[in-house]
């Protein structure tokens, strides 16, 4: 199976095409100013790179955020095109999902994406890996402000590491923000505190490819309308409209 997978939710727009969960290729744009401009001629450039078209592709695995509000919706609709197109397959994977999979590795892991303002998207999977697959349990997303009480009672509300002392894997770019907080969380049952490395805690296309193929093979997928914009506070617009009200 060929996967396009596309992502623009964050600072780093990225694209990748896998074979099965064989990257065939994966081009990245770290100007977020220019995403709506460089997304369709990095695709391009994916294709001729890889003497593939969008005929080739069996499944379209697209970001749907959190992250830029722009941003998210630049890389939905140009799914939605593709996919009304030509047919084509779709499934929806959240970022904070996406950075569960950097990892590359089963367990308890809570990804942090940061929201500004000492906020940030949270969100709590469960991941094991069975043979050569991934099965995941997203327990929940939310929009929190990041301090000790909060973070654990979101854990430990939404998890079972309180019962089996199973290790906590921290992951995205709060991470590396708050890191002494993360250090200095203290679960009920002394679970073990993991922190990712920087090069873990940027949003992948390839990630997105692998997550969004699990879901294909779980039956998660559908057409266009399965690509709906994940957003867990209200927008800036909003906020200050409700201001003025």
């Amino acid at each position: 199976m060929k996967i396009l997978a596309v992502d623009t939710s964050s600072s780093n727009a990225c694209i990748a095409i896998l074979e099965d969960d064989k990257v065939l290729i994966e081009l990245n744009n770290e100007d977020e100013r220019t995403h709506s401009q460089k997304l369709m001629p990095m695709i391009d450039e994916a294709f001729k790179s890889t003497d593939l078209s969008l005929n080739d592709i069996n499944l379209i695995a697209c970001g749907l955020g959190p992250g830029s509000f722009t941003g998210v919706r630049i890389g939905i609709s140009t799914v939605k095109a593709f996919v009304d197109s030509k047919n084509i397959n779709a499934t929806g994977v959240s970022s904070l999902e996406s950075l569960a999979y950097n990892l590359n590795h089963d367990g308890y892991i809570c990804s942090l994406i940061d929201g500004g303002h000492g906020n940030s998207y949270v969100g709590l999977f469960h991941i094991v890996k069975d043979g050569l697959d991934f099965k995941t349990t997203e327990y929940d997303l939310a929009f929190l402000n990041l301090n000790n009480n909060e973070l654990l009672d979101f854990i430990q509300n939404n998890s079972k590491v309180i019962i089996d002392n199973s290790p906590v894997y921290f992951v995205g770019n709060a991470t590396t923000i708050y890191k002494d907080l993360l250090k200095n969380l203290h679960f009920e049952k002394n679970n073990k505190i993991i922190l990712s490395n920087e090069k873990q805690n940027t949003i992948s296309s390839i990630s997105i490819a692998k997550a969004g193929y699990t879901k294909y093979k779980n039956g998660n997928y559908g057409n266009s309308n399965i690509l709906s914009p994940i957003y867990l506070r209200k927008s800036q617009a909003e906020l200050a409209l409700e201001e003025k009200i």
